[in-house]
């Protein structure tokens, strides 16, 4: 799995996935439970992956649709 982001705004996290999940991309947003019990305080940030294969193909769609701001190195 190949980490696109990390962020506690789920607004973002739902926009993003919404626009992989159109595009025919599985994501996964990991610690969604730890930073529930944490109050969001921001002390842990949600994850967003896809697939390695789907890793290129993912970006430059983020990229396009001008989220690149938010992608972590890699």
């Amino acid at each position: 799995m190949h980490e696109l982001l990390r962020t506690n705004d789920l607004v973002l996290l739902g926009a993003i996935e919404a626009l992989l999940t159109s595009a025919d991309l599985d994501c996964l947003i990991t610690d969604q439970h730890m930073s529930a019990l944490e109050g969001m305080t921001g002390a842990f940030q949600r994850r967003l992956l896809v697939r390695e294969a789907d890793r290129m193909r993912a970006r430059a769609l983020l990229i396009e649709a001008g989220f690149g701001g938010e992608l972590r190195d890699g």
